[in-house]
């Protein structure tokens, strides 16, 4: 058995290792014993995505949790940030998010928050991982009399909503404003509409009849064809695209254009600098966000700071710097002052009233910020080993960034929860872009593929 815990929570195929059951049941059990030390019987809230396997590894978990002695609460199919709100919001000692967030449905995984409603710290994971990969869990199940016991929560549901419609501005309405949402088949099925529809938007939703095995299937976050063709035939004021989770947000303006995370960041950042409410004037941002993002902020007299990949990252950038607004490109976007990690049903709430703010369509707001030409490619790896050691990928990287002088950057890293190394290339023109990435692209695949 190797490592467990990658950039966010275990994640792998589901019904095998480690997602399988019996490493789920561990995991719940490493877990509460590690929260024992704190309270006598704790109690853990778990919730999932609409994935196939999410069944069965959540009754894996109660399993788990149980027979250690805590007392875990499922909740159903909820999006990931709502976990982290109900587990704040209750007192639970810890909330498990069964998702493998934007994945196709075949992968699952587990993430966990603690009792603040912050992800869990490497140091903690680790000691998880400790008492799993050295076989000592058997040893330290409670007897009989104090098994824990499972409770559910009826009204998970209606606290998130309450939680999201009170981070709108009580001076501004949205009615009168059409919205379509693309939940992705996943976790926010039920709740994104239900919480638009309160708000007074007129509401229109697709990819929201998931069947286990559809989640993220060319919809949502990733895929938002369906979504630019439905706005414009609707003649919407946005879209909103969500990925499997929950807790991503890629939008779409009136005129079917995709409006990237960066580009909600800096529409977000400028409303709330607008209203003194930028603490610092600081964003913080990934090294993978856009070069016309680092513009965009110096132009507009903010502060930025780019983070590495993962929110993870950004959290820990936010909290060290003193920022209150961060994110990535990819739609994971935080906004301290209102949770304690990314939301895409949050950050669209947010993104809709910097809209209402500034009294501009989303199309306007959004040339506030210049793309500029980027072409991302990610090549499968069968090992990853140092990128920094791979004699040739660092010559034509050299090479390629000679080629594209001030006006561009290279960018090679692996992902953390696939066997990918994604190769990033910006520059100032697409045929350029392209060329370099494609260059790069090709010998990582010749020597690791």
């Amino acid at each position: 058995m190797g490592k467990l815990f990658g950039t966010d929570g275990v994640r792998g195929e589901a019904n095998r290792y480690p997602m399988d059951a019996s490493t789920a049941a561990s995991l719940g059990q490493a877990l509460t014993h590690l929260l024992k030390r704190a309270s006598r019987q704790p109690r853990v809230i778990i919730g999932k995505d609409t994935r196939l396997s999410g069944d069965m590894l959540e009754g894996a978990l109660v399993a788990g949790i149980t027979s250690m002695g805590g007392n875990p609460s499922p909740v159903g199919v909820l999006p990931s940030p709502a976990i982290a709100f109900i587990t704040r919001s209750v007192g639970a000692e810890a909330g498990i998010v069964i998702s493998a967030s934007h994945n196709p449905y075949q992968d699952n995984g587990i993430k966990i928050f603690r009792g603040d409603g912050f992800k869990l710290s490497e140091e903690e994971e680790q000691a998880i991982e400790d008492l799993i990969l050295k076989g000592r869990l058997p040893d330290m199940t409670p007897p009989a009399r104090e098994i824990g016991r499972s409770y559910r929560i009826g009204d998970a549901r209606d606290r998130y909503v309450d939680f999201l419609k009170n981070s709108f501005p009580s001076d501004l309405s949205m009615k009168g404003m059409k919205v379509v949402i693309d939940t992705a088949n996943g976790a926010a099925y039920e709740v994104a509409p239900e919480v638009f529809f309160q708000l007074g938007a007129d509401v229109e939703v697709i990819h929201n009849k998931p069947d286990g095995m559809n989640i993220n299937e060319q919809c949502g976050s990733q895929h938002t064809r369906d979504l630019q063709e439905r706005v414009v035939a609707s003649h919407a004021d946005l879209g909103l695209a969500l990925d499997g989770d929950g807790d991503r947000l890629i939008a779409v303006d009136e005129k079917g254009n995709t409006i990237t995370g960066d580009q909600i960041l800096i529409i977000c950042a400028k409303g709330l600098q607008d209203l003194g409410q930028l603490k610092n004037d600081l964003l913080v941002s990934t090294v993978m966000s856009n070069l016309g993002l680092k513009v965009a902020c110096t132009g507009l007299g903010l502060k930025h700071h780019a983070a590495g990949v993962g929110d993870r990252y950004v959290l820990a950038e936010m909290q060290r710097l003193g920022a209150r607004l961060g994110g990535e490109d990819s739609g994971h976007i935080i906004f301290l002052d209102h949770h304690t990690t990314g939301d895409g049903l949050l950050a669209a709430i947010q993104l809709i009233a910097a809209m209402l703010r500034q009294g501009q369509p989303l199309s306007e707001l959004a040339t506030m910020m210049e793309i500029y030409p980027q072409k991302l490619r990610n090549v499968a790896v069968k090992s990853k080993p140092e990128i920094s050691t791979m004699t040739d990928v660092q010559e034509v990287i050299r090479e390629m960034e000679k080629t594209l002088g001030q006006h561009g950057r290279v960018l090679v890293r692996y992902s953390g929860t696939q066997n990918l190394c994604r190769v990033m290339v910006e520059g100032p023109t697409k045929e350029v872009t392209e060329r370099c990435c494609d260059r790069i692209a090709e010998t990582i695949k010749e020597t690791l593929g």
